[in-house]
């Protein structure tokens, strides 16, 4: 063993006892004075300085949920799917799929991290991701992600944005994951605030599912990834559960460092490790470090465990017990292994080249011991660091103002249709995003089946059968805004209608549930309206909530974001040759509208960008009518009888028509009914567009269905002509000038792809 420096005073066990009245600098690792009291009255005497860090850091907002939990708790009350094989409480969920599969997937946030440090940040929130899938006993398949920043020409979107992009293609690119779809979007809300949340999916066979705890007397903890650095202390006390003033966060803990090069050694390792059946429970270590994963081992386990802390592999052996214990340096895993299979559980890391170390073992007790160098400094009963943190019921109302803002409703129409239709598909929301997505390798593996930007990821998972799923990843804000109860409801349909047009069907929900302080009692009004809609959208869908995350403290000073529940659907596909993507591949074919379209501007694109709008009521929830679409889209694909499907939402039907013919160049002549800006730019719910060379079966479909049907017109030319019912032409865009409009956006803001593409800032691989 290498030489360390020892602290010259070690605050032991014994020693705290002893001087029950040494003051202690708990407020400035994010505890409350009666938080503070309460770890006294547990231990019966006063923390030691490592069980101090050890609190403070699963006892913060973003380890214990101690301010969300009295709500999530809806989720448990949720019907049991049959479908669902692991539910809350674990890394991840884990779904079956059929024919032996079963597939985990999971959405988290690294916003404030991002924020500071934006390349690192984003990197090290797609590995974290990645870790919680592998730790679940899956191979990780492909990653998607849901980005928020402040206003796109805001000086600093273009310091952030660059950084957060960067992050997130170079780490799965270097893991080799394909990045399969996601979303971007902006709004002055999010400047000092932006939200990065990356989702991640994996799939095994049922028998290898793999749970996180600690059992069987003797067997060893093996620590093992990369050595353990300065990185990240405090991350989770502070950066994740402490709102930001207008110059950043009070406190600056240095954010976590990425090195994807050994996360891939990693999960190969742990994959054979698994294989081979060497582990009895495994934790990643994330957020929080090692006094996460020993205490909520310990935790999940039936007995106790003790840690010699010296044992850990070190990257700067100047660093405290304390410190190791917080330290969040990324790529680590800790496993629970039987003596007689030590020896081989090392070897498989050995062969990888991963570093592996025996820190301590299970024992017969109920406590968690860890020693320093011969001294005890931590004596705990796991669960109360673990999942026995306070739970707070926050006092919460309405916004003051939510009632003047719904009864703010948008102008009723449009004064230019050609001109508006431009704004809203050039927009930074509604533009091309493939600046992004070429930054991101999404056909590595070659199983991507769909990607960005078709409405939903597709991967298969089986070469036999071509057996596959399907993710997307939705969060509007502004109908949150607007509504937090629909609003979440709304992100919930829109990503399950986005599944739905691919042909898969719906199975399960993940999300990440993003807003401002819950010491706001609007923000906590918000957030349980949010939780309380997804439950019920939930209920109403047959659809199993898997987990999730909560970020909160999403404000500056008190400023905060728009409410942003960030909603993953997870889908299946028999057969994923039957899938249906999103573009008009040929002319001569009938344009269809599926479902009704009803004057609803409240929170649309088109009241955003044309009018610069946010008010009145959102769209009108029909979850039957969600229900009714999605079963009418399976069919149709698996009968072959559309050539393309397209969800309508954001930007309604001039968006959908404009992604639609610029997939693939072709243009269509086009008729619409009624008020020209509700057809064009209402977002009402359960609508999609198809083309098909076989109109009579779609409509005899969809009568079947109980969905309504409307025949727009022919694919065809190289510009999209829209008339009215009278035959006056509305608008006539040639398709040039609508690509211009649509891909020139971002390159605008931010320049070119290629000037990005790759860029690795100084010190992103730690030095070992």
């Amino acid at each position: 063993m290498s030489e360390r420096t020892v602290e010259h005073s070690i605050d032991t066990v014994e020693n705290a006892a002893g001087t029950p009245d040494e003051e202690q600098p708990f407020r400035e690792l994010g505890l409350r004075d009666e938080e503070y009291l309460r770890i006294r009255d547990i231990l019966g005497r006063r923390p030691t300085t490592a069980e101090l860090a050890m609190y403070s850091v699963m006892w913060s907002e973003h380890c214990s949920y101690k301010s969300s939990k009295v709500h999530l708790r809806t989720f448990g009350d949720l019907p049991r799917s049959e479908a669902l094989l692991v539910g809350m409480g674990e890394n991840a969920g884990v779904v079956d799929v059929g024919e032996g599969y079963a597939v985990t997937f999971k959405v988290e946030s690294h916003n404030h991290p991002s924020y500071v440090e934006p390349y690192q940040g984003a990197a090290t929130g797609v590995g974290g991701i990645v870790r919680d899938i592998l730790t679940m006993g899956a191979r990780p398949v492909a990653v998607m992600d849901s980005l928020r920043f402040g206003r796109a020409d805001a000086p600093d979107t273009a310091r952030v944005l660059p950084g957060v992009v960067a992050g997130v293609g170079g780490y799965g690119n270097c893991l080799g994951l394909p990045n399969i779809g996601g979303e971007v979007l902006f709004d002055d809300c999010y400047a000092g605030n932006p939200l990065v949340n990356a989702l991640c999916v994996g799939v095994m066979k049922h028998s290898d599912v793999r749970l996180a705890k600690a059992e069987g007397v003797g067997n060893k903890v093996v620590l093992f990834g990369a050595r353990t650095g300065g990185d990240g202390i405090g991350g989770v006390s502070v950066l994740a559960s402490e709102t930001f003033d207008e110059h950043g966060p009070a406190k600056r803990p240095s954010v976590q460092v990425g090195d994807p090069f050994t996360e891939k050694l990693l999960i190969e390792a742990c994959l054979e490790i698994f294989a081979a059946d060497l582990v009895t429970g495994i934790q990643d270590l994330g957020g929080a470090g090692l006094s996460c994963a020993t205490s909520e081992l310990a935790a999940a386990g039936s007995g106790g465990m003790r840690i010699d802390l010296e044992t850990v592999p070190l990257r700067d052996s100047t660093l405290t017990a304390a410190e190791i214990l917080m330290s969040e340096s990324q790529e680590r895993m800790c496993a629970i292994v039987e003596p007689t299979k030590v020896e081989e559980f090392l070897a498989v890391c050995a062969r990888w080249d991963v570093l592996a170390t025996v820190i301590g073992e299970v024992t017969d007790g109920d406590r968690l011991l860890i020693d320093w160098h011969g001294e005890r400094i931590v004596d705990v009963p796991p669960r109360t660091v673990a999942h026995d943190g306070p739970v707070y019921e926050r006092p919460y109302h309405r916004p003051a103002d939510l009632d003047e803002l719904q009864a703010d409703a948008p102008p009723a129409g449009s004064a230019d249709l050609r001109a508006d239709w431009l704004a809203v598909v050039g927009s930074p929301d509604g533009c091309d995003k493939s600046w992004l997505t070429e930054q991101y390798d999404r056909y590595v593996q070659g199983n991507t089946v769909l990607a960005q930007p078709d409405d939903a990821g597709v991967v298969r998972i089986d070469e036999t059968s071509n057996r596959g799923i399907a993710l997307a990843l939705d969060g509007n804000a502004r109908f949150a805004r607007l509504d937090p109860y629909t609003g979440a409801q709304l992100n919930l349909a829109e990503a399950y209608r986005n599944v739905a047009v691919s042909g898969a069907v719906p199975l399960a929900v993940t999300n990440c549930l993003n807003f401002g302080s819950p010491e706001e009692p609007e923000v906590m009004w918000q957030f349980a309206e949010a939780v309380r809609g997804l439950a019920d959208g939930c209920r109403a869908l047959g659809l199993p909530v898997t987990g999730g995350n909560v970020s909160l403290y999403n404000q500056t000073g008190d400023v905060p974001i728009n409410p942003t529940p960030v909603i993953g659907v997870l889908g299946v596909h028999a057969d994923v040759r039957t899938r249906v993507r999103g573009g008009w591949r040929a002319a001569g074919e009938t344009v269809l509208l599926l479902g009704e379209t009803r004057p609803e501007f409240g929170g649309s694109a088109w009241a955003a960008v044309a009018h610069g709008h946010l008010g009145g009521l959102p769209p009108q929830l029909d979850l039957a009518a969600e229900q009714a679409l999605a079963g009418l889209l399976a069919t149709l694909a698996a009968d072959g009888l559309v050539t393309s499907a397209h969800d309508l939402s954001d930007g309604g039907l001039a968006q959908a028509l404009t992604e639609s013919a610029l997939r693939y160049g072709t243009g269509a002549t086009l008729r619409v009914d009624g008020d020209a800006t509700a057809a064009l730019f209402a977002e009402s719910v359960a609508r999609a567009v198809v083309t098909s060379s076989d109109p009579a079966a779609v409509r005899a479909a969809a009568e079947a269905a109980g969905v309504p049907v409307t025949e727009l017109g022919t694919t065809g030319g190289d510009a999209l002509v829209v008339s009215s019912a009278g035959g006056g032409v509305l608008v006539e865009l040639p398709l040039a000038e609508l690509r211009t409009a649509w891909t020139r956006t971002l390159p605008d803001l931010f320049g070119h792809p290629e000037d990005v593409v790759g860029a690795v800032p100084t010190g992103a691989v730690p030095t070992s």
